[in-house]
């Protein structure tokens, strides 16, 4: 029974279900459906299925009519269907318990396919049974679930109420099916690695830290795939990547979830121009394959794919759009006057190479709408990729761009161990001065760097901005189906 405070509406719902019941017809009690059709395949070959039995289930999400007939609108996973249904065909009985369903309960109907004479393909009733009661109503049809704290809370609600909701997590699963086609066809092979880490290594990020009991050890969760994926590199594996989700202890927006969904690769023998190529062919491969175009459309821009990217170096993109050439900036102080000068926050810790990379996210970063690869790095904030040769302060590195945001990161990687170790220092440097994204050292990973790695190229793609960009979609709550929320009660 329901509870003596359940609204009215809520109430005439829980008393069908006591008269349901009481009648030997409690639907809680089945098990299975006989469901031998989806709806889109009746509507898709309505020729073949014309005057067929069938049998279809799903969620009633309308219900009209009078007296001994009675129109539905019957909702699987792949569309919906009407159900024409007539106190005749069914009996007193049957159609009586027929009007005790309410708009959300979940359906079958067994029935011969026809086209009404409006020319709607429909199922016409020939044995009914309720599988499961919905006991609390859905959003009134017409204005849906419009809330978007709720649409994010009550996923389940949205997914129900707002086709296009559905539509999107279709496409969200069909890209990362199709990354992993591309991938396995260029013989890349598919790993897991630990996601509760002693080192929270590969990114500059804070990670958040949990107590494993059993040890009585704390541990991190995951910042990054990068280090463990390398270890698989020296192993002799030569092609791997992972999909997978990964942690940071950082705040929200519409571009960022505290947990988010990255795939990193590693290619032994190649380089970062290794890794542009891939991206590129990566690219065209999934929005051919999931949008049928190399062209897409967000937010009213169109961006293509079909085009050679463009190759900027982040020195040349910082010159272009502030007019400071760093080439002609000698040392750490210069670069500071020249912030102070621009209005450049910094902090006393930074240095020429921090600050090169902070005048590019201010003055460059929000014209790179085009796919762009922004390319050779300084090293201050590149800890893991190999320097390049001709000029020791810039790295082997680029971060791929499209609409202003940056897609993914890649580098040359850095196999020197002594090298490598002389970074993680510089890196707990500056966690002793207070960066908490900074990395520290991981001697597991220094004695794989020892047995030695070959040169490899290794790239990190943010699934989950992808899909944002592939779907059109304005946030990155609207491609998680349950993003990370404040809990009510905070």
């Amino acid at each position: 029974m329901a509870a003596n405070n359940t609204s009215d509406v809520i109430q005439v719902r829980y008393d069908k279900l006591d008269a349901l019941r009481a009648a030997g017809r409690d639907p809680f009690v089945i098990t299975t459906s006989d469901r031998d059709t989806l709806t889109e395949t009746i509507k898709n070959n309505f020729e073949e299925y014309e005057n067929k039995d069938v049998c279809v289930a799903g969620r009633l999400l309308s219900k009209r009519g009078k007296g001994k007939v009675s129109f539905m609108d019957l909702h699987d996973r792949t569309g919906k269907i009407q159900i024409f249904a007539k106190f005749d065909d069914l009996g007193e009985e049957e159609y009586g318990f027929l009007k005790k369903w309410d708009i959300g309960d979940i359906v079958e109907v067994k029935g011969f396919v026809f086209k009404t004479q409006m020319g709607e393909i429909s199922v016409h009733a020939k044995a009914v049974r309720l599988l499961s009661k919905s006991l609390k109503p859905l959003p009134e049809k017409y204005h849906g679930l419009t809330n978007t704290d709720l649409r994010y809370r009550q996923r389940y609600v949205d997914l129900i109420m707002n086709p296009e909701v559905k539509d999107t997590f279709i496409k969200r699963s069909k890209i990362i099916s199709s990354i992993r086609r591309y991938l396995d066809g260029q013989g890349f092979m598919e790993v897991e690695t630990p996601m509760l880490v002693s080192n929270a290594g590969g990114a500059a990020a804070r990670p958040f830290i949990t107590h494993f009991n059993a040890l009585d050890e704390d541990l991190k969760l995951r910042i990054s795939l990068e280090l463990y994926l390398k270890r698989l590199i020296v192993g002799g594996l030569e092609r791997v990547y992972e999909i997978g989700r990964v942690f940071r202890n950082e705040g929200v927006d519409t571009r960022h979830n505290p947990e988010f969904t990255l795939m990193e690769l590693y290619q032994a023998y190649t380089d970062y121009n290794g890794m542009m190529d891939l991206t590129e062919n990566l690219y065209r491969h999934v929005a051919q394959e999931v949008l049928g175009t190399t062209k897409i459309t967000y937010n009213g821009v169109e961006m293509d794919l079909g085009k050679p990217f463009e190759r900027i170096t982040m020195l040349d993109a910082v010159k272009k759009y502030s007019g400071v050439d760093f080439n002609e900036i000698n040392s750490d102080e210069e670069a500071k006057a020249v912030a102070k000068e621009k209005g450049i926050a910094f902090e006393d810790r930074h240095k020429k190479g921090d600050i090169l990379n902070l005048f590019f996210e201010e003055f460059a970063e929000e014209h790179m709408i085009q796919p762009t690869f922004v390319m050779d790095h300084p090293i201050e904030i590149s800890p893991l990729t190999k320097k390049k040769p001709e000029d020791p302060n810039y790295v082997e590195r680029f971060e791929f761009f499209m609409n202003g945001w940056e897609m993914a990161n890649a580098y040359s990687e850095l196999n020197d161990p002594i090298d490598q170790r002389e970074r993680f220092k510089a890196q707990e440097e500056l966690l002793a001065q207070g960066d908490e994204e900074a990395n520290t050292t991981d001697e597991d990973f220094l004695n794989a760097l020892e047995i030695g790695m070959p040169p490899t190229g290794g790239i990190g793609f943010g699934i989950d901005r992808m899909t944002m960009l592939l779907t059109d979609s304005a946030a990155i709550r609207d491609v998680l189906l349950f993003p990370t929320m404040k809990s009510l009660d905070k």
